[in-house]
């Protein structure tokens, strides 16, 4: 039979908890950093019904390898610069290398300012023909 967590283990387990989610702030922006230097991102920002927006795009491969998954994070920030508003999306079918795809960020607040950035994204490797 199982002990109970102590009163000891609670707290550690909250503790760590806590830690892990704090780690993601309104200052992240991705968990691939240079990821700059692997893709580009065009996109613009349209009213959609409701009084929220649609921040929509392209994301640029700028290497020859086929990239996916691909995540993006959407940010929509008020005039000081904070995140008032925020979303993460797939990238569907990924980006081929070298070519672009395109997005949808829906139902975003309205905002002074937006930011997109790539979250994640895993390069698939060509093994070639044996």
């Amino acid at each position: 039979m199982r002990e109970p967590l102590s009163a000891f283990g609670c707290l550690v387990l909250v503790g760590v908890t806590l830690t892990a989610c704090a780690s993601f702030t309104s200052t992240t922006t991705t968990l691939m950093a240079g990821w700059e230097r692997h893709f580009a991102i065009e996109w613009t920002v349209d009213p959609e019904s409701g009084g929220v927006r649609l921040v929509h795009g392209f994301v640029t491969s700028q290497h020859g390898e086929y990239a996916e998954p691909v995540r993006l994070l959407a940010q929509a920030l008020d005039a000081s610069g904070a995140v008032i508003g925020q979303q993460l999306v797939w990238v569907p079918g990924g980006v081929n290398g070298s070519q672009r795809a395109y997005f949808e960020v829906g139902r975003l607040p309205t905002a002074g300012q937006y930011r997109v950035s790539v979250w994640e994204y895993t390069f698939i490797q060509n093994e070639g023909w044996l």
